[in-house]
Order: C-alpha cells, then structure tokens, then sequence
C-alpha cells in the first residue's frame, strides 16, 4: 500500500466521506489544499450522484491532474471494475464492497495511475 492509499484510509478511518477521503489524500497531486479537497468532494459522498463517492473523488483527481477528457479516468473505471464489478454505490454497499474498501481500492487504482503518469 502506498503513501496516497494509506493516507485515505487514515482519513476515512477520520470519519471522513468515502470521497474525501480519496480527494484529501490525492490533494498535493492535484493542486488543491486539503480545504479545497473537502469542499470539492462533498457532493460525491454518499452515493447522492449514483456513482461511488470514492470513484468519483478519484475521477475528479484525475481530471484535475491530466485534464477532463484524460485516459486515466477510463481506464480507473476499467480497474475498479474488475476488482468491484460496479461503480454504482447502492450495489456496492450493497454488499459487494465495504466503503472502507471502495476507499481502499480507488486510492490504490488513482496512486498507481498518477505514479505512472506523474
């Protein structure tokens, strides 16, 4: 696990939201304090757009870093796929993944495409 992943579990371990989680801790690599991090990924939390909180965080990130239209955020939603089967949070806390563990994996799948690329 690294630096990037560890940090958002801490977070979410915090208390904070699936999505801030995820953002706060991708913060220095996208440009935004973490301030700036919490208020972007709040309306992401709790599956209020449909998606995962934690998907969207990590997509927001991605398009903050590479830009809106980058590749990462097509291939992201391919890798959280494979691991999760779905993007759509009611069916993951529906018991295909903890939110713990969509926090988890969306930072690990954002760490390594950001490492990649970064």
């Amino acid at each position: 696990m690294g630096s990037l992943t560890e940090k958002a579990v801490e977070n979410h371990k915090k208390f904070y939201s699936c999505s801030a989680s995820v953002l706060c801790a991708a913060a220095e690599e996208t440009g935004l304090t973490e301030q700036e991090a919490k208020a972007a990924a709040a309306p992401f939390a709790g599956g209020r757009m449909v998606k995962c909180g934690a998907v969207l965080a990590a997509e927001y990130a991605l398009a903050k870093k590479f830009g809106a239209d980058c590749p990462q955020i097509k291939e992201f939603e391919s890798s959280f796929m494979q691991k999760n089967k779905s993007l759509s949070c009611r069916e993951l806390r529906g018991g295909l993944r903890s939110c713990r563990g969509c926090v988890t994996d969306a930072a690990e799948i954002l760490e390594s495409l950001i490492g990649d690329e970064g």
